[in-house]
């Protein structure tokens, strides 16, 4: 049994108020791609409300959304984000978010079983940002693979050692 799932963080800036006209199309599929998420091989959970809701949770600012969930590896998130009717909304990200000039999807590694909250997602990708792809925080072009034993993917930041 693995000891290890991929966390995922990736955050919007709402070009709109989310009951928008501008935003109906992302709106009216996010159940759809939700949905879609939950029935993919290797989806473990998402971040959502006791409503199934993810957009009400803002612990970034009340204009970002965040979408954090965990997966059993690389390779079914990734199928799930390039490789399905997901990509059709990635298409259309310009229409209902704005170009952010940092990086807006972290995947770090961590133990079976751990639910990050959202304190957590954010340190990491803040480390993301300040010191690029490690096995701390890392993208989709530079992955690393899960640690081999358990402990080893809860260290603190490594630059605050």
């Amino acid at each position: 049994m693995p000891t290890h799932e991929l966390a995922q963080l990736n955050i919007a800036q709402l070009l709109a108020p989310l009951d928008s006209p501008q935003l109906a199309g992302f709106v009216a599929r996010l159940d759809e791609i939700n949905t879609l998420a939950e029935r993919s091989p290797g989806f473990i959970w998402r971040l959502q409300t006791e409503d199934g809701d993810a957009t009400d949770l803002r612990p970034l600012g009340d204009d970002i959304l965040v979408n954090m969930s965990i997966w059993q590896d690389v390779e079914a998130l990734h199928h799930y984000v390039y490789k399905t009717v997901h990509t059709e909304l990635i298409k259309q990200r310009r229409d209902w978010f704005a170009k952010m000039a940092e990086a807006v999807v972290v995947l770090w590694w961590v133990e079976a079983g751990h639910r990050p909250d959202a304190a957590e997602a954010a340190e990491r990708l803040a480390h993301l940002r300040a010191h690029g792809p490690s096995p701390y925080a890392f993208t989709f072009r530079n992955t690393f693979s899960a640690p081999e034993s358990a402990g080893t993917a809860q260290q603190p930041c490594p630059a605050n050692n």
